[in-house]
């Protein structure tokens, strides 16, 4: 299944373009290779440290007030992976923490694997993306249609433009228990399906159409497709922790076990361990968030070094291109990747839902940033990937204020108190001055107004539009603490340090 996510340009900004201004005052600062100077980088590397550190005080508190037992997080910049965290605690019993480590079944990413596979067969001369399926797969001839139709084709089945079923016909998704049909199954049950519309007229999203992907991958490879995948992509890329499966073995170890969907009295149901078996191409793997952005970076690396390392580099931009859009304009699909465009930014992305885990996976080629986010609950991935990719945005664009003789500003760092009118909220350190984070908000940046130190515990108010506004004033208990912050007249109480 899926789950698409919209990062609009925020991660545009996440190259951590520092403005001018940032830097001190008139000095000459070396320059290194690419003409940007100590000062600059040193400044890339502070905003950096603290969009990160807001990110994971925020994902905590989404964490903690949607109730997701886990969530691990990590961002990639050009082939590096700069940060990665995990939140919350991955076993039954709530003991053993996340870390970027952690295995999640990542579903429907799998099917970025399944396309690459079949690029490589691709790239071989071993397949012609507008030929019919049948062609490969003899058996994969779906029941009469009376509407005329083009051939249902492997471009068709990578763009999920092929009018297939979305899924082969068995109840998979259904729990308790889950019952994922084999690979002989599918084969015989195909020919008694219909195909949902007339090839390359309506996009509709197919596991069935990945599925039949991975087979063709298997048919012409002369290999079963999970030790294709395996020596050919995952060992070759160092994705140590990436399977075409589910380490059972692993589970409750270091793989989460996985959650449902959140009941009305704030728990969450148990959700059985399930088996992919036949529809593993489309559904199937299983990662780490490492891994994730492991793979992200190597997709960077592919398009700046322009050398063949998996795929050649031209295969890499046929698949992250546009190959199919909706007729309502609204959906456009590369070979494998979802591809769209928000604020000039391109992001090539995909999403994951599985029973008990989401993720997702969004990667700016031009900007050469990526974020995977993982989860072991029925929950939103993509917030929490689009509030990391927004607060890079909003450190990135904040021009720092002017230090302050005597002020230190980890002094305010806390939780200060929200209630009666809303959730506890904090105040960190950011550009220079402060800003509040809400913990509770489903896009921490939005309306992002900061605190232009003063002096002697006194801060003005700086819209997120750059407008002065009132004066707000920290006060202190007789030990020097810092204890509540006031502003028009009223008090907040500083709850703890940070």
């Amino acid at each position: 299944m899926k789950a698409v996510f919209k990062a609009g340009a925020a991660l545009a900004v996440l190259a951590m373009v520092v403005p001018a201004d940032a830097r001190s005052g008139g000095e000459h600062h070396a320059e290194v290779a690419d003409g940007t100077t100590a000062s600059d980088e040193a400044a890339k590397a502070e905003a950096l440290a603290e969009a990160m550190r807001a990110a994971e005080l925020w994902i905590e508190g989404q964490r903690q007030f949607r109730k997701i037992p886990a969530i691990s997080a990590a961002v990639a910049r050009g082939d590096e992976t700069v940060w990665a965290q995990g939140f919350g605690t991955t076993d039954r019993a709530k003991t053993k923490p996340a870390t970027p480590d952690t295995i999640y079944s990542i579903c429907s990413i799998s099917k970025l694997f399944t396309a690459i596979a079949l690029m490589q067969q691709w790239e071989q001369g071993k397949v012609a993306l507008d030929a019919p399926i049948s062609e490969y797969l003899p058996w994969a001839t779906l029941a009469d249609d009376p509407r005329e139709s083009v051939p249902v084709t492997l471009r068709g089945a990578l763009t999920h433009s092929a009018g297939l079923p979305r899924e082969a016909d068995f109840p998979y998704w259904t729990g308790p228990d889950f019952p994922f049909p084999s690979q002989d199954q599918i084969r015989a049950k195909i020919a008694s399906q219909v195909p949902l519309y007339p090839a390359s007229t309506t996009w509709q999203y197919s596991n069935l159409g990945l599925t039949l992907v991975g087979e063709t991958v298997e048919a012409v490879s002369g290999q079963p497709f999970a030790d294709y995948v395996t020596a050919n992509i995952l060992d070759p890329l160092g994705l140590d922790d990436t399977r075409p499966g589910i380490p059972t073995g692993l589970y409750g170890g270091q793989m989460a076990v996985g959650w449902g969907a959140l009941e009305p009295d704030g728990s969450r149901p148990q959700v059985a361990l399930f088996d992919p078996a036949g529809i593993t191409p489309a559904a199937g793997f299983s990662a780490s968030v490492a891994d994730l952005a492991k793979f992200a970076g190597w997709t960077l690396r592919l398009a700046r070094s322009g050398e063949a390392e998996v795929l050649r580099a031209s295969t890499l931009r046929e698949m992250q291109r546009v190959h199919y859009v909706s007729p309502d304009w609204e959906t456009s699909w590369g070979l494998g990747f979802a591809v769209r465009q928000e604020g000039g930014t391109t992001i090539v992305s995909h999403g994951g839902s599985c029973p008990g885990y989401r993720s997702a996976l969004m990667i700016a080629p031009k900007e050469e940033m990526g974020v995977a986010v993982a989860m072991n609950a029925m929950d939103d991935p993509g917030t929490v990937a689009r509030g990391i990719a927004a607060l890079v945005k909003a450190r990135g664009e904040a021009k720092p204020f002017d230090p302050v003789e005597g002020v230190s500003l980890s002094d305010y760092a806390g939780v200060y108190g929200g209630q009666p009118w809303g959730a506890d909220y904090m105040i960190i350190p950011w550009a220079g001055g402060l800003t509040w984070l809400s913990p509770d908000a489903n896009e921490p940046a939005k309306g992002m107004w900061r605190l232009r130190p003063l002096g002697e515990d006194r801060f003005r108010v700086v819209t997120d539009k750059g407008d002065e506004r009132h004066e707000v004033v920290f006060e202190r208990d007789r030990a020097g603490n810092v204890q509540a912050v006031r502003q028009h007249s009223n008090a907040s109480p500083r709850l703890r340090g940070l």
